[in-house]
């Protein structure tokens, strides 16, 4: 979900973020390595963000390398590198705390939601859950926490454990968490109108999440078809769903669309190489 201005070159919205530029990673440049990612060459760009680990000037650039690491390993859908990364991060951040408490504990609960992201596309749902959970948690440890971010976290895992649910097969439960995230967004929209406007096009996403786990695949179709975000797991969900309704020139068409991402973030890390493969490339 959207995100708060970030330091050491940390970028605006993933849009779970969705960073469009293919040099970039979910923590700064991806560079090379986030190309070789691209191309599915994940030792080789595991390689190259080593290399970054290694030669950072600041513990800030090194945060910023090993936040791209975690998504390298992403791409190979490998739930517990990826979480093991995106801890190193987190550690970082613990030590800005006294130093920036507005930033730091926001950043520990993105970076640990990020792990999650990754292990729930991956299918690890119980790791996903823990990760989830703890991003929660570390986000609203911040102090003097503005009531439109405290919305913002308890949306975040209301998004989640519905999914989750999903993923599961809960379908009931899924809907209570529903109907939980958009009691948590109507709320927000008094405490901070802002950040929902730029939550709230993640609804969709939720809704036709739960529907199509929950096998209703004709309306997921049309809440996936609600997100205007551009988002390339989104397409790849559309896609799934297509093949799901038997049109396979749809399904198809959504994949190559997908395969196309430029991202090095969660979105990209499961979109690319799940389309590409449908798509035997």
């Amino acid at each position: 979900m959207n995100r708060a201005p970030r330091t050491i070159l940390l970028l605006l919205p993933w849009c779970l973020p969705i960073c469009l530029m293919a040099q970039r990673g979910p923590g700064g440049f991806g560079g090379p390595g986030a190309q070789l990612d691209l191309e599915g060459k994940y030792a080789e760009a595991r390689q190259a963000f080593q290399k970054a680990i290694d030669e950072a000037a600041t513990p800030a650039a090194k945060a910023q390398a090993e936040r791209n690491m975690a998504m390298s390993w992403a791409f190979e859908g490998n739930c517990k590198k990826t979480a093991e990364y995106e801890d190193k991060v987190i550690e970082y951040w613990k030590t800005q705390e006294a130093a920036q408490p507005g930033n730091a504990f926001y950043q520990e609960g993105e970076m640990a939601d990020e792990a999650a992201r990754v292990c729930i596309d991956a299918g690890d749902l119980d790791t996903a859950a823990a990760e989830y959970k703890k991003g929660h948690d570390l986000g609203l440890k911040e102090p003097n926490i503005p009531s439109g971010r405290k919305d913002l976290w308890e949306y975040r895992y209301q998004h989640a454990l519905a999914r989750l649910a999903a993923r599961r097969g809960n379908k009931a439960e899924a809907q209570r968490y529903i109907e939980q995230a958009k009691a948590t967004l109507d709320k927000m929209q008094t405490d901070d109108p802002n950040l929902y406007r730029q939550q709230i096009g993640f609804f969709p996403y939720l809704t036709g999440y739960v529907a199509f786990y929950t096998g209703d695949y004709r309306t997921a179709l049309a809440d996936f078809q609600k997100d205007t975000r551009n988002d390339p797991f989104i397409t790849c969900m559309i896609g799934m769903t297509y093949e799901k309704l038997g049109d396979q020139a749809k399904a198809r068409e959504a994949y190559e669309k997908a395969a196309a991402a430029r991202g090095h973030n969660p979105p990209a890390a499961f979109a690319v190489p799940f389309a590409r493969k449908k798509l035997g490339a």
